[in-house]
């Protein structure tokens, strides 16, 4: 026997068509909803029942564990279920889609990391128009402008500061909880920075050190491939110590090491959530100094 799940019901046939169904509400939220389960991998309660004593053959790695999982078999080629034959049609799953995809969408944007992105990149705002103001502020003070003309601007630029100083604050908490070890390893508003670029943390932890150590530094490797310039040997790594302090000719030795484990740090806080950070950072720390002191 035969487990097929379409998106309008549950269906235990063999090679001479359907035996037993259950079908889904015809209600697109239902719908939804077992859409939404699915594509999480979960198990349905109506195919649980159908498949209840009976050996059925599926065709998705998910119902594995209800049945033997053959997705070479001929019959899930050649098997075709109409909704029309059972008084469904097609704006139904069209209405049921669109609700899933509003739920993906909205448990995508609600995602810690998505927060903090979004948090970066209104830091780096912030930073760049309080550059704007200090310089207009600057420039203003050379003529000596009277206190009720120029005080605006001052209150403004006071203003972004302090809410400068609240968001890095808000970003440090949040990345010690959604990547204590890459915040440990290169520090939370880096590591912020680095997922950022890469798009959120899973993201970030997929991604060869060899790139996290560019991570920033695109215009340099556009240049790099279309005129011949040098490669860029590291990107927003750079504004960590470690580097930026380091001499010349040990920036990139010592960005090839911090980017290979800022990988580490970030594989781990994706997927094992081991708390790695004492460990990392001693290795870190040891290969500095050998770099240093050869």
């Amino acid at each position: 026997m035969y487990l097929v799940t379409k998106w309008f019901g549950t269906f235990l046939c063999d090679k001479t068509g359907v035996k037993k169904y259950i079908l889904f509400p015809k209600d697109e939220k239902k719908i939804a909803e077992k859409l939404l389960m699915i594509s999480k991998g979960q198990i349905l309660t109506e195919e649980k029942e159908l498949s209840k004593k009976t050996d059925v053959i599926v065709f998705e790695k998910r119902l594995q564990e209800i049945g033997k999982y053959a997705p070479d078999d001929g019959f899930f080629k050649s098997f075709i279920l109409k909704p029309e034959e059972y008084g469904l049609n097609f704006e139904l799953l069209k209405k049921a889609s669109l609700i899933v995809s509003q739920e993906n969408a909205s448990e995508k944007l609600s995602h810690p990391d998505a927060q903090i992105i979004q948090m970066i990149k209104t830091l780096d705002d912030f930073i760049q128009t309080s550059n704007l103001l200090l310089e207009r502020l600057d420039s203003w003070s050379d003529f000596c402008p009277p206190d009720n003309r120029i005080n605006p601007l001052k209150n403004t630029y006071e203003t972004v500061n302090s809410e400068i100083t609240n968001l890095q604050n808000q970003i440090e908490k949040d990345m010690h909880v959604v990547a204590p070890n890459v915040s440990s390893v290169v520090g939370p508003l880096i590591g912020a920075r680095l997922m950022s670029y890469a798009g959120g943390l899973q993201r970030l932890a997929m991604l060869p050190s060899s790139t996290i150590q560019i991570l920033g530094a695109e215009k340099a490797l556009f240049r790099f491939k279309k005129q011949g310039s040098l490669p860029p040997k590291h990107g927003v790594i750079f504004q960590h110590p470690y580097i930026n302090k380091a001499g010349r000719s040990e920036r990139g030795k010592i960005a090839r090491v911090l980017a290979a484990k800022i990988s580490t740090a970030a594989k781990a806080d994706a997927f094992t959530k081991r708390d790695l950070s004492k460990d990392l950072k001693e290795e870190l720390e040891r290969r500095i100094k050998e770099i240093r002191n050869p």
